[in-house]
C-alpha cells in the first residue's frame, strides 16, 4: 500500500507521484490524492494513463473532483470526462461553475454529452439523478449466444453487467431481466427471454427518492435497479454501490442535524470557515433563545426556589432525564419513519405505546432518585432538613412526569415536523432536549407546590 504520509513530508513531485501510483490499486490512489491540492492533483492525474485517471475520477471518495477537473487542461479534462461513468461525469459536470461547465459541455462528443445533459435535467436525491445511462440491454427476440457475443463487444464501455435488460424488439420496452450467472449457465441456442425471471422485473421511477430506491435494492437484494419511464423504457440503473455512497450520505446528513446544526456537503476539512459558523450558529442562537425560556421558568418559581434551596439540588438531574427521555424516543421514531416502520397515520399508535413507556421508565428513575436521598440522608452524606421525606417524593414524582412527558413529545415532534413538510430529522436531541427542559421545570416545580405546600412551600 503506498506510504502516504511520505508523500506530504517531500518535496511536492508530480512525476514521482505518478510513477508510484501506477502500480497501487486505485482507491489508495484517491487516498493520496486527497492529501494534495486541486492543483496538485490535476498535475499528478496529468501524468497517469488515462484509464488509471478516469478510475480515479469515478471513485466518489475523490473530495474535490471538480475542482480538479477544473485545473486539468481542456485536452486532458475533456477525454477523462467522456470516460468516466455518465452519473459520476453528471456528478462532477454539476458542480463546475460557468464558463469553465459549458466549455467542457461544448467539447465533448454527442453521446457523452447527451447522456450528462440528461441526468443533471433530474433533481437532485432522485434515482434519476444518480443512475447511469451505461447498462446493457437485447432484443427479446436473442439468442443466449447472441447476448454473450453483445457483452463481449460493449463491456468495456459499460460500468457494470450485473444483469442484462431484455427489452420487446418493437416497442423497446423493458419485459425482463437476466442475471449475468443465469446468462453463462444457460443454453447458447437458446432464446433470451427463457432465462428471465417469472415475475415482472423490480423496476423504480426517474423522480423516485433515493431513500426509496434503497429500500427497494435492499428488499429484494437486488445488484441493480433498472429506472424506467411512463413508457417502460429504459432510461438508466441505479446500482447498490450508488445506493451505498447515497446511504452514507444521508446518515451523515441525519448525524449532523441529530447535533443540532444544518447538514454540511462537503468534507469537515473542505469547509470554509464562514460556512463553517454559518451552519452551526444559526442553530447555536435559536437553542440559546431557547433556553432562556428556562431562565424564564427558573425566574417564575423564583419564590419557590428562595423558600427551599434544597430544590435546587436536582434541577440538573430533572432536566437531564426528561431531555434524555425525548433523545431516545426522537431517534427512535426519525428511524422509524425514514424506514417506513411506521407512517404519519400511525402517529396515536406511537403516543399510546410512548406513554406506557415513559411511566415505566420515570418510574425506575424516580425509585433510584428516591433511594438516593433516602441513603445520602441516612448515611450522614448530606442533610435535606426535616422534610427529606417529602423531597424524596417530589423528586420521584418529577421524574415520572418529566419521563413521561420527554418520551411523548419527543415521539411526536418527527411526525409534527414531517406532516408540516420539514425532514423529521430536524428535530435533533438539542432540540428536544431544549423543549423538554422548559416544560421539565414546570412539571417539576408544580409537582413540588403540590407536595411540599404547607411545610417548605
Amino acid at each position: 500500500m503506498t506510504d502516504t504520509h511520505a508523500i506530504s513530508d517531500d518535496v511536492f513531485d508530480a512525476a514521482s507521484i505518478a510513477a508510484r501510483l501506477t502500480h497501487e490499486d486505485v482507491a489508495d490512489n484517491v487516498e493520496v490524492l486527497n492529501q494534495l491540492t486541486a492543483v496538485e492533483a490535476a498535475e499528478v492525474l496529468a501524468l497517469l494513463p488515462t484509464e488509471r485517471a478516469v478510475g480515479i475520477l469515478d471513485k466518489p471518495e475523490l473530495l474535490f473532483g471538480a475542482e480538479i477537473v477544473e485545473a486539468l487542461p481542456r485536452p486532458i479534462a475533456v477525454p477523462l470526462i467522456a470516460g468516466m461513468s455518465a452519473d459520476m461525469a453528471a456528478d462532477i459536470v454539476q458542480q463546475l461553475e460557468d464558463p469553465v461547465r459549458t466549455e467542457l459541455m461544448q467539447k465533448l462528443d454527442e453521446a457523452s454529452r447527451t447522456a450528462i445533459a440528461g441526468l443533471l435535467e433530474y433533481p437532485q436525491n432522485t434515482a434519476g439523478s444518480m443512475m447511469t445511462t451505461e447498462f446493457v440491454s437485447v432484443p427479446a427476440n436473442w439468442t443466449v449466444e447472441q447476448t454473450l457475443q453483445h457483452i463481449r463487444q460493449v463491456e468495456r464501455t459499460r460500468e457494470t453487467v450485473y444483469a442484462i435488460y431484455v427489452l420487446d424488439p418493437l416497442s423497446r420496452r423493458l419485459v425482463g431481466a437476466v442475471s449475468l450467472r443465469r446468462l453463462i449457465s444457460g443454453e447458447p441456442t437458446a432464446n433470451i427471454l427463457v432465462l428471465a425471471a417469472e415475475r415482472a422485473p423490480i423496476t423504480t421511477t426517474p423522480l423516485a427518492d433515493r431513500e426509496d430506491v434503497a429500500r427497494l435494492i435492499t428488499k429484494y437484494d437486488l445488484l441493480a435497479v433498472p429506472v424506467v419511464d411512463k413508457a417502460g423504457h429504459v432510461r438508466g440503473i441505479v446500482t447498490f454501490d450508488d445506493i451505498m455512497d447515497a446511504i452514507i450520505e444521508e446518515s451523515t446528513e441525519d448525524v449532523q442535524k441529530f447535533g443540532g446544526m444544518e447538514a454540511t456537503e462537503e468534507p469537515y476539512m473542505q469547509i470554509g470557515l464562514m460556512d463553517m459558523i454559518r451552519k452551526r450558529g444559526v442553530w447555536l442562537c435559536l437553542l440559546f433563545v431557547s433556553e432562556m425560556l428556562t431562565a424564564s421558568a427558573m425566574q417564575h418559581f423564583e419564590g419557590e426556589l428562595e423558600k427551599a434551596l434544597v430544590l435546587t439540588l436536582f434541577i440538573p438531574l430533572i432536566m437531564s432525564s426528561g431531555g434524555n427521555s425525548g433523545s431516545q424516543a426522537t431517534s427512535l421514531l426519525i428511524r422509524s419513519l425514514a424506514l417506513h416502520d411506521v407512517k404519519l397515520s400511525d402517529w396515536w399508535r406511537v403516543a399510546f405505546r410512548e406513554l406506557p413507556t415513559g411511566i415505566i421508565l420515570g418510574s425506575m428513575l424516580g425509585l433510584i432518585g428516591i433511594i438516593r436521598i433516602v441513603l445520602w440522608q441516612k448515611l450522614g452524606f448530606y442533610d435535606y432538613g426535616e422534610h427529606w421525606v417529602l423531597v424524596a417524593l417530589t423528586v420521584g414524582a418529577a421524574l415520572i412526569g418529566v419521563v413521561t412527558f420527554g418520551s411523548v413529545a419527543g415521539s411526536m415532534l418527527p411526525f409534527a415536523l414531517q406532516r408540516a413538510g420539514f425532514d423529521p430529522a430536524s428535530a435533533s436531541a438539542p432540540f428536544v432536549a431544549t423543549l423538554v427542559d422548559v416544560t421539565g421545570l414546570m412539571i417539576y416545580f408544580s409537582v413540588a407546590l403540590l407536595i411540599l405546600r404547607g411545610t417548605l412551600l
